[in-house]
């Protein structure tokens, strides 16, 4: 099996590339899926100057991570059913990384497998979930519960579809961009913090050079462990704890965007990681300041620590229930997996991120 997406292509030129990819492949048909923000902002805008998206039929999905779920896989297939998909098909998921995640496991399931090829409109889906073959659904009030590997044909990385994005969006792409800094020294974690990501170019190729270097290094660690049995649970940093706080949120009925939860994991974790593995706390004070001041914090009280470790107990990465595992940091580029962390640790980690993000 090839680990490694076939074409991944970081571009501006995203209808040149969609075009020359459905010229290639001559599928029987393109099913454009799309959640109905990017259906409106940048599918019809895609359409005015790509010949493959123009003629393509077109299944819109509800927006929101909320709708991630086995109820909208099932919509998508019916709609793949009713208009004619067949096994040559082409399916091309445009959106962010919900629309990725799972438009990817629809098109992968579908007959035993459509292609799929992957469009982000978003920083997060570009940096995160549009590359490394993971797709898949919420299940049960658990994030990602059910999915499978399957790498998409094609990934086309571009940052002119962000001009349609808030701040807000932005800041949840990059929380994935620190964390990338954090697990390789060579991408510099400090120029990261210090670059001014408010002012607002995003759509040029100085930024898209940044998003290459961080995608580069999820790609070269995906290359040589596809399925997570040893090195990709590297990068899980600040995803035991930020998947946590997001099963939390939606059960309380107000989800948080995914990026900021790994923003307060990343911060949770490092905590851990000085706990367990001694880190430096000139490390961690930097990066929780910054959190701090672009991202607020994700407001829990000790009251909700049972519910917490449930929830990260329940994390795929663990071999059994009943023994939480994390991915820890040693120092910046020196991640060591695997690492069961008791409960009271976990709660004494929570009550300093509770001081640090002033709740």
């Amino acid at each position: 099996m090839d680990n490694n997406v076939k074409n991944l292509i970081f571009s501006n030129d995203v209808s040149g590339n969609i075009d020359a990819i459905a010229k290639e492949l001559s599928p029987a048909g393109i099913y454009v899926i799309a959640d109905v923000n990017t259906a409106t902002f940048v599918v019809d805008r895609l359409a005015k100057t790509s010949t493959a998206i123009a003629g393509a039929h077109r299944i819109t999905v509800k927006s929101g991570d909320i709708n991630k779920t086995i109820e909208s896989v099932t919509d998508i297939w019916k709609e793949l059913n009713r208009q004619g998909a067949t096994r040559n098909s082409l399916v091309v998921n445009i959106g962010g990384g919900m629309v990725t995640d799972m438009g990817g496991f629809a098109a992968a399931t579908f007959k035993r497998g459509l292609r799929f090829v992957n469009i982000p409109t978003t920083l997060l889906a570009s940096v995160d979930a549009s590359v490394g073959g993971k797709t898949g659904i919420n299940f049960n009030q658990y994030k990602n519960e059910v999915g499978l590997f399957c790498n998409a044909h094609a990934v086309i990385i571009s940052t002119c579809f962000f001009d349609t994005l808030p701040r807000e969006e932005i800041l949840s792409g990059f929380a994935e961009m620190i964390k990338h800094a954090i697990i390789d020294a060579n991408v510099g974690l400090g120029d990261l913090l210090r670059s001014d990501i408010s002012a607002g170019t995003y759509t040029g190729s100085n930024f898209l050079e940044h998003v290459r270097r961080s995608v580069m290094v999820k790609q070269d660690i995906v290359s040589k462990d596809f399925k997570e049995t040893g090195l990709r649970r590297i990068l899980n940093l600040g995803h035991t704890v930020g998947h946590a706080f997001e099963s939390h949120a939606l059960r309380h009925g107000i989800p948080i965007a995914h990026g900021y939860a790994v923003a307060w994991g990343l911060v949770t974790e490092l905590l851990i990681s000085h706990m367990t593995l001694g880190l430096p706390t000139d490390i961690i004070y930097p990066l929780a300041k910054f959190i701090y001041e672009n991202y607020g914090a994700y407001e829990i009280s000790c009251d909700d620590y049972p519910s917490l470790l449930q929830l990260m107990g329940h994390d795929k990465k663990n071999e059994s229930p009943d023994a939480i595992t994390f991915s820890l940091l040693r120092d910046i580029g020196v991640i060591e997996t695997g690492i069961t962390v008791d409960p009271d640790t976990i709660r004494a980690a929570l009550d300093i991120y509770r001081d640090l993000m002033h709740i």
